[in-house]
C-alpha cells in the first residue's frame, strides 16, 4: 500500500500572513529546521523548480533534491512533486489554507507517495517518519509565525 499522510495544524495568524511566510521559499532554511538549503532553479508562471538539501545525517550525508510547487494564490493550495525522487518512486504533496474564526489559519499537508523497491525504507515506516517530522516542522512553523505576529503587534518606543 501507498504512503499517505495528512497532517494540520492551527496558527493563530491571519491567512495572508501564513500564506506568505510559508510560501517565502528563500526563506525555508530559516523556516524549516530540516533544510540546509534552498537553490532556486526555475520560475515560470505560478511555478518554481527548486534544489532542496538538508542538513547532514548521522552518517554525514547531506540529502538533496529537485521539487516543483505550483502556488493558487486564489484557492490558498499549493501542489508539489518530487522531480528528483530519489528513493520515492514518486511524491506528490498537497497544502492547503483555510481562515478560521477569531483571525487564525488552518493549514493542512498532505503527501502520497511510494518508496522505490531498493529503497532503504518501506512504506510504512517512510510513512511514520513523515508524520512525525510534519507534526514537528508544523509546530516550529506555528510558533515562528506566531512569534512574528506578537511582534508585529508591538508598539514602537521612540528612543530619545
Amino acid at each position: 500500500m501507498p504512503g499517505h499522510t495528512d497532517n494540520e495544524i492551527t496558527v493563530n495568524a491571519p491567512v495572508d500572513v501564513v500564506w506568505e511566510v510559508t510560501n517565502d521559499l528563500q526563506n525555508w532554511p530559516q523556516l524549516f529546521s530540516e533544510y540546509a538549503s534552498i537553490e532556486i532553479l526555475e520560475r515560470v508562471g505560478d511555478t518554481t523548480k527548486f534544489r532542496l538539501a538538508m542538513h547532514p545525517d548521522e552518517n554525514g550525508v547531506v540529502w538533496s533534491w529537485v521539487s516543483e510547487r505550483t502556488v493558487d494564490r486564489e484557492g490558498l493550495t499549493v501542489k508539489a512533486r518530487r522531480v528528483e525522487t530519489g528513493p520515492f518512486a514518486h511524491m506528490n504533496i498537497h497544502w492547503e489554507y483555510h481562515p478560521v474564526s477569531g483571525g487564525g489559519t488552518r493549514m493542512r499537508w498532505v503527501q502520497d507517495f511510494a518508496m522505490k523497491p531498493d529503497a532503504p525504507a518501506d512504506d510504512a515506516w517512510m510513512t511514520d517518519n513523515i508524520n512525525r517530522n510534519s507534526r514537528t516542522q508544523m509546530a516550529l512553523i506555528r510558533d515562528k509565525i506566531e512569534q512574528l505576529e506578537r511582534e508585529s503587534r508591538e508598539p514602537v518606543t521612540s528612543q530619545r
